[in-house]
């Protein structure tokens, strides 16, 4: 285990909000292709890709760690079915026309990620940084108001990747063997499904053309890259920090949103992003000022 390092960490973390957040401009290439079978090309190009960025990127006696010590790999299988789960409840809420929740669940995944920090792992907040939790938690409930009931669908997405980010953090396995492992763990449900629908490699009933085939390839480093960029972030910022950091992420679907693909912004979002905004920049304003007195 390597020593905490909080610009590595930043870096890190930056990347993989920053992708995730163009992640819309992915799916818009291949919105011909049905949102199930894009998750289990993901699945299994993932798991691909990974394996052959393990065997270059050597991490020396990974196998032989996991393989004495099964508490490992059920660690890994705790949080590769937690990742799947995420995967798969936001598949199901495209699929039933809840993606209001399913958005709304991204906004509430980092105040999830706050309070398990200060819960589970003793993190504790200064007093700027409990002004930004409370302003972003304003926000996240007016948005919980406009929805007007529980958005079990937001709440799912929220706990399983905020728990899935704890695991992770805490599991004494490198980010790109762990991620291997808990993909290959998925494959077998991947290749279920499809022996199950034997005519779902095709779009739409006709073959991929060679532009979905090479954007369906691209599953797997677009899946794994921002993945191994927030396991290995995890292992040097605290919980909280990296939570926080989770709002850049919708913040680029929103503006894409607007500025590209001409969706309409209510006063109501506005002000919920208004007061996640006014947190944020609170949080990032403390961080910056400790950061320059500890040094």
């Amino acid at each position: 285990m390597h020593a905490a390092n909080p610009r590595r960490g930043y870096l890190l973390g930056l990347s993989a909000y920053i992708i995730w957040g163009l992640f819309p401009l992915y799916f818009k290439a291949i919105q011909s292709v049905p949102a199930v079978e894009i998750i289990v090309h993901r699945v299994l190009w993932s798991a691909l890709f990974g394996s052959i960025l393990l065997a270059f990127w050597k991490h020396p006696g990974w196998w032989r760690d996991l393989r004495d010590n099964p508490r490992r790999l059920a660690i890994l299988a705790l949080s590769g079915t937690l990742i799947a789960a995420n995967w798969l409840t936001y598949v199901w809420s495209v699929n039933n026309g809840r993606m209001l929740e399913a958005s709304l669940g991204y906004y509430i995944n980092p105040l999830i990620n706050v309070l398990l920090g200060m819960l589970i792992l003793g993190e504790r907040l200064r007093r700027l940084q409990w002004l930004a939790v409370g302003l972003a938690a304003l926000g996240v409930m007016q948005q919980v108001w406009q929805v007007g009931s529980l958005p079990w669908v937001s709440l799912a997405l929220a706990l399983t990747f905020g728990f899935y980010g704890l695991i992770r953090k805490q599991a004494p396995v490198a980010a790109l063997p762990g991620l291997v492992v808990e993909t290959w763990m998925l494959v077998p449900l991947a290749l279920g499904w499809l022996l199950l629908h034997p005519g779902a490699m095709s779009a739409q009933g006709e073959f991929y053309t060679t532009s979905e085939a090479l954007w369906l390839m691209a599953a797997g480093p677009v899946t794994l890259v921002p993945l191994v960029c927030f396991n290995a972030a995890a292992r040097h910022l605290p919980y909280t920090t990296l939570g926080f950091l989770q709002y850049l992420a919708p913040t680029l679907v929103l503006l894409q949103a607007i500025w590209l693909f001409d969706e309409h912004l209510s006063p109501s979002t506005l002000t919920a992003f208004m007061f996640i905004w006014a947190g944020l920049a609170l949080y990032s304003v403390d961080a910056w000022w400790n950061l320059r007195k500890s040094r």
